[in-house]
């Protein structure tokens, strides 16, 4: 561990290396939003008989004349299709006469989902601004404040990447998970950072090694806790889609956390402290 914490420099890079391809994957390939955000339609179907995820939307676009037609989860004969906006019940009803038929069926309207968009916005905005007034009243410092933020940040990156790549919607339970995600960055931040700066008994690499132990057995509680929901409502109640969401982006960041944390704040606060000895 000596020789990691010798050798961090080189490390610095790794998460930012990660951060970067995540934001070219969101750039490039974006994401998907839910209903929520953009408007349209839900419905939740119990198949009447057996049919592929492609057949279903198949049959979907050609007797609705939809291009906008996606499965988004299925589970035995349980199946959620998502629809654009402007289709009617009673029409997809009829198209699924002999093949499925529907549970439940929402609708979100275009005006519904711009302001749930714009709450969206003014959610993150706040917790940045309350977490940099925050972390910079503890500290008093600018450099350790910006590295506790910058790791927020990247974190958040990691998570949408993530996102994108395994298709998980942009929702407001999603959205809900990326603030809490804040939640655990700053925490385990603060506590290295507190550590470092503060605590002045051992050499620096022995304070950044309890940290260090800490802050993992957190994280990997967390990580294991979040695993354990999502399999459940993967496996047993697949219905519960939004658990699944929020569990899959906590994972997904945390598990960017402990790069984030570990390798490019813990170095970035290394290289203040020996900057400044």
């Amino acid at each position: 561990m000596d020789k990691l914490f010798r050798s961090y420099r080189p490390l610095i890079a790794i998460p930012v290396a990660i951060t970067v391809i995540a934001l070219l994957i969101v750039v490039f390939n974006g994401l998907n939003e839910s209903v929520d955000l953009r408007g349209g339609s839900l419905a939740d179907l119990t198949l009447e008989k057996s049919i592929s995820n492609a057949e279903l939307e198949s049959i979907l676009k050609e007797k609705l004349g939809l291009d906008d037609v996606k499965v988004i989860s299925a589970a035995g004969n349980r199946v959620t299709v998502q629809f654009g906006t402007g289709v009617d019940v009673m029409k997809v009803t009829d198209a699924l006469d002999g093949v499925a038929k529907i549970n439940s069926y929402r609708s979100v309207g275009p005006l519904l989902s711009k302001q749930a968009l714009n709450q969206i916005y003014w959610a993150i905005g706040f917790a940045f601004l309350f977490m940099s007034i925050t972390v910079f009243i503890i500290f008093r410092d600018p450099i350790p404040s910006v590295a506790v933020i910058l790791a927020a940040v990247s974190d958040i990156i990691i998570a949408l990447g993530g996102m994108s790549v395994f298709g998980i919607p942009l929702s407001l339970a999603s959205i809900g998970a990326i603030l809490m995600l804040i939640g655990y960055s700053v925490d385990t931040d603060i506590l290295l950072t507190t550590r470092l700066l503060k605590q002045r008994k051992g050499e620096i690499n022995r304070r950044a090694f309890g940290a260090m132990k800490t802050g993992l057995t957190m994280s990997i509680t967390a990580i294991a806790s979040m695993t354990a929901l999502y399999l459940v409502t993967l496996f047993i109640i697949p219905e519960a889609r939004v658990l699944s969401n929020i569990a899959a982006v906590l994972i997904i960041g945390l598990a960017g956390d402990i790069l984030t944390t570990w390798l490019m704040n813990l170095g970035i606060l290394k290289w203040y402290l020996e900057a400044k000895a």
